[in-house]
């Protein structure tokens, strides 16, 4: 296969394949297994294809970007990314699992551009963060050579818990490492490692995990029923006032109620980042049902009427009769 005829000036690669013969994204397919012969050297392909967009003579476009020029289609791609699983529409996740895949390209090219680091770096450090992380798999002097510095027990015995437990362990040993060779301080909190960048309901479930490995949770899922009662009468006492100096009050107190929601959601198994989206998903459908259904726009409408096209969108979407 050939990415030459991709549409290479507008900063995607779009890979070329021949249709499915079954591209219903709801049918069994068979299992495939990877050829990691074909994939590198696709990879390679890519990996040139980019370089020449970005040298002399290649793409205007491409050749003016920048780190941060870039970094919004990455928050992009990764959404698109989201979606196509969600809808399980599979053929287009290929598609834009690839995008998201140019981002990493574009980064690397950049930064070898600069004389930073080359995407050989960038898949030394994957490679090696995956076989020091997996004693399990790859054996402990592997792992060792790799550079894990931290005692785990290699004999998980099939058990997902003790392998997130060993990595999170090789992972605190990684960051001591890091600090010891760079600034020469130890990881200060155990919660440093969640990043600020994360989107605030990632964060929180982040968080909440974290701080749960130290013993400092609820106990249970229903614990937190009473904190949600308690965090909204707070919240109705802060948004009583009408005094604008009160706005940071009411925010702080909207904030730990949905700290606690999304730490309901981590109890409950549920991440909330993904119940959110599904319940936007919801909305949008209900929402344009009403439009579809009202015989005058919606503003001319009086709450009542609202009301009703809600819960006839409602019923209608879920299969429902009428009562």
């Amino acid at each position: 296969m050939n990415l030459m005829g991709s549409a290479l000036c507008h900063g995607r690669l779009e890979v070329m394949e021949p249709p499915a013969e079954n591209s219903d994204a709801a049918a069994p397919v068979a299992a495939t297994v990877s050829d990691p012969e074909r994939a590198a050297a696709l990879f390679e392909e890519s990996v040139r294809i980019m370089a020449r967009l970005r040298a002399p003579g290649g793409c205007p476009w491409d050749r003016e970007q920048s780190f941060d020029s870039i970094r919004k289609y990455t928050l992009e791609e990764t959404y698109e990314v989201f979606d196509a699983i969600e809808r399980r529409d599979f053929p287009h996740l290929a598609e834009e699992l690839g995008d998201l895949l140019l981002q990493v390209l574009f980064y690397a090219e950049m930064a070898a551009n600069e004389g930073r680091f080359t995407i050989a770096e960038v898949l030394d450090h994957l490679n090696r963060k995956l076989v020091r992380r997996h004693p399990h798999v790859f054996g402990e002097e592997a792992s060792r050579a790799a550079g894990n510095e931290a005692d785990v027990d290699a004999a998980v015995e099939g058990s997902a818990a003790k392998v997130l437990r060993n990595w999170e362990e090789i992972k605190v040993a990684e960051k001591r490492a890091g600090g010891a060779a760079g600034a020469g301080n130890a990881v200060a909190s155990r919660l440093d490692g969640v990043q600020r960048a994360m989107p605030a309901l990632a964060e929180a479930a982040k968080l909440g995990a974290k701080a749960q490995k130290a013993g400092f949770d609820w106990p249970s899922w229903r614990d937190l029923l009473p904190k949600l009662e308690e965090e909204t009468r707070e919240l109705e006492a802060e948004a009583a006032s009408d005094d604008p100096a009160r706005k940071p009050a009411v925010e702080a107190e909207l904030g730990d109620l949905l700290f606690t929601v999304v730490n309901l959601g981590r109890h409950l198994g549920v991440d909330a980042e993904m119940a959110l989206r599904g319940c936007n998903r919801r909305f949008r459908d209900r929402f344009k049902e009403m439009e579809l259904a009202a015989a005058r726009p919606l503003e001319e409408l009086g709450p009542e009427e609202l009301e009703a096209l809600w819960a006839g969108a409602k019923r209608k979407l879920a299969g429902e009769t009428e009562p």
